[in-house]
């Protein structure tokens, strides 16, 4: 059983959040971040030191981790490839993508590398189907219109530490003009 603590600063950044609410279980998503950010994941072991920290019952801190998909109950790899697969990514090559990173990286989707590096993981709609097919980055950078070759540069670069360009996505005016 791994023991986790929070530092000075991050309780600082606790009191900070807290402070912004009506009521300390509105406190709890943020905190989790914080948590999750601190420690990479958020297990029953990371729920239970923010239940204590918030004076909240472990069973609502469990309730909120485990909703959501974008908190980690387990340790993920540094950068956690979320593969877009539902029906418009799908229909894009959404699986085709998921394949190609499997094969590149040589574990399957819910797996990580042996090095820790990455983890790849199926999910559903990242909510840019025009942009098909997707990928998000450790719940943080997107990567639209994914190609074999686009995934091979994100995968090169972030080995070599880096992170992908931001990509700008513009909006298609469908109205017709008079």
């Amino acid at each position: 059983m791994a023991t986790y603590v929070f530092t000075a600063e991050q309780l600082a950044q606790i009191e900070a959040i807290k402070s912004r609410y009506p009521s300390v279980q509105s406190a709890t998503m943020p905190v989790l971040w914080l948590a999750q950010d601190a420690f990479g994941h958020v297990d029953a072991d990371v729920q239970q030191l923010v239940a204590d920290t918030l004076g909240l019952p472990a069973s609502h801190v469990h309730g909120v981790a485990t909703f959501y998909t974008q908190y980690y109950k387990e340790k993920k790899g540094k950068h956690v490839l979320d593969v877009c697969t539902c029906l418009s990514c799908h229909i894009s090559g959404g699986y085709d993508m998921l394949h190609h990173l499997e094969n590149r990286l040589g574990i399957k989707a819910g797996e990580t590398t042996p090095d820790g590096l990455f983890t790849i993981q199926s999910v559903e709609c990242l909510g840019a189907c025009g942009y098909a097919p997707m990928m998000q980055i450790t719940n943080d950078v997107f990567v639209n219109e994914l190609t074999p070759e686009k995934l091979d540069q994100v995968i090169d670069t972030l080995k070599k530490g880096g992170s992908p360009d931001f990509e700008p996505i513009g909006l298609v005016n469908n109205r017709e003009t008079a």
